[in-house]
């Protein structure tokens, strides 16, 4: 497995499709992972420290993760099948690991709402298969782009 490091959430243009952006921590490649706009508000909302007046699913998910003492360990991207990848969400509850299927957008939105990192992983053949290679010095531009647009980003630009 290869760890992954979010970078964070973007818009496609022309298609106003949202793409969360994960780069491979010691590596060349990002991993695009097309999102639906709900995946995306949570995320960005967790992202940038936003509360809602009532809890969204993944923070319900989050609260009663917390109130059952069971710890998020590990998102793990599995695969990428007729273009629709696939993870797995690694919990821990008593000594006892479990992992159950995920989209990948979700085990990201609960993942950046936990009060400890944690970490993201893909299998090898997923990079192989949709890594987009990145050059290091396009790299932290692009990079310092991006985090200008997350600062002005708004859930509501994610809407339907």
């Amino acid at each position: 497995m290869i760890r992954l490091m979010l970078v964070g959430v973007r818009v496609e243009v022309p298609t106003n499709q949202p793409i969360v952006l994960l780069r491979e921590d010691d590596g060349q490649r990002y991993l695009p992972i097309f999102i639906g706009p709900p995946e995306a508000t949570a995320i960005v909302y967790a992202l940038q420290g936003m509360e809602t007046p009532r809890p969204m699913t993944h923070d319900l998910f989050t609260s009663v993760l917390d109130e059952m003492s069971v710890q998020l360990q590990q998102v793990i991207i599995t695969e990428l099948h007729e273009g629709t990848f696939y993870a797995e969400i690694e919990f821990k509850r008593d000594g006892t690991t479990h992992r159950i299927s995920s989209r990948p957008s979700d085990a990201i939105a609960l993942a950046v709402r936990a009060t400890e990192p944690v970490p993201i992983f893909a299998e090898e053949s997923v990079l192989d298969e949709a890594g987009v290679p990145f050059d290091a010095e396009e790299d932290e531009e692009q990079i310092e782009e991006f985090r200008e647009f997350l600062d002005q980003v708004s859930p509501d630009d994610f809407a339907t």
